[in-house]
């Protein structure tokens, strides 16, 4: 593949850069969405480690190679393994080097956070995370440390004095910052959104907003109702939204027989999440058989990969 680089810096940027992806070369947004990883952390990762290198134009575009994002998804298996974005280097280089004991800071950063939750620091809890936001793509910050972060606090919320001062305050800062995520990524697009329901009845579903956040960073609008609707308005609100698709999440047990009546008269795909499905695994999985373009997932990852899978996002 000729680089890019060989044009003259003289040249007109638009014929330099359409010149350059004639020849294969891909911008930085395409690379994003093929791969998943946002730019900001495809420049953190090159900038700060020299993870990437890729060519630029001779005005600094970046251009991206297939090798390139192919090292990429490489990355990021070795992220999903546990291994610190800092070691990643190292291990591209040697792989054979890497045993289970190499060190790994998904488990400093989860003591980090759960000090935070328990000392009510919403400066270190927030400084924290944007930093983890800023080196790791949504899906693996929620599979290594978010998700993993709230089964702990779960645990040490049982019959703990003040679990539920840390509770209040831990999901509080969780929605709004998440919501604020999502409020912003909302703006950049135009698509139809995918509208997304606490049906548990909870004042809090940290859950319903990781998935919210998950899809809003797979640039589809979502729009968050953070309270149940009754039978009729949740097709009215389908029908106003122009919604893609219907996300109900509860972690409690739901009244199943009136699941017919609230999704009468929604046409769009619809979706259960939320240990809700697991509760009523054999019921729910007739259920998908006689309400049409039903689906269920039990988390929010699974949630996320079944939505891209069907083409929802």
């Amino acid at each position: 593949m000729k680089s890019p680089l060989d044009t003259s810096a003289s040249e007109d940027l638009g014929a330099d850069f359409k010149k350059a992806l004639d020849e294969g070369w891909l911008p930085i947004r395409e690379v994003a969405r093929q791969t998943g990883v946002n730019a900001v952390t495809l420049r953190a990762w090159e900038r700060r480690y020299g993870l990437i290198v890729p060519q630029r134009t001779p005005k600094g575009h970046r251009l991206f190679s297939a090798d390139h994002v192919q090292r990429i998804l490489t990355i990021l298996t070795w992220l999903n393994r546990g291994v610190a974005v800092s070691q990643v280097k190292q291990l591209l280089d040697t792989p054979q080097a890497f045993t289970e004991s190499v060190e790994n800071d998904w488990q400093v950063l989860c003591h980090t956070l759960l000090q935070a939750v328990t000392q009510l620091n919403e400066r270190t809890l927030d400084d924290t995370v944007n930093q983890a936001m800023a080196l790791y793509p949504p899906r693996t910050l929620c599979e290594q440390l978010l998700m993993p972060l709230l089964t702990e606090l779960g645990h040490r919320w049982q019959g703990q004095f003040g679990a539920q001062m840390e509770r209040v305050f831990f999901y509080s800062w969780l929605r709004s910052k998440f919501g604020a995520r999502i409020y912003h990524n909302n703006r950049q697009l135009r698509t139809a959104p995918l509208l997304l329901i606490n049906h548990s009845d909870l004042p809090l579903e940290p859950h319903l907003w990781l998935t919210a956040w998950l899809i809003s960073s797979a640039d589809c609008p979502v729009e968050v109702f953070d309270w149940p609707l009754p039978a009729g308005e949740l097709a009215l609100a389908v029908d106003h939204l122009q919604a893609r698709g219907v996300l109900l999440y509860s972690s409690k047990a739901m009244n199943l027989s009136q699941l017919p009546r609230l999704l009468n008269g929604v046409s769009c795909p619809k979706m259960i999440v939320g240990p809700t499905v697991c509760i009523h695994h054999a019921e729910l999985s007739v259920k998908t058989t006689e309400i049409a373009d039903l689906f269920l997932a039990d988390d929010p990852l699974t949630a996320h990969q079944d939505l891209v899978q069907r083409g929802l996002i």
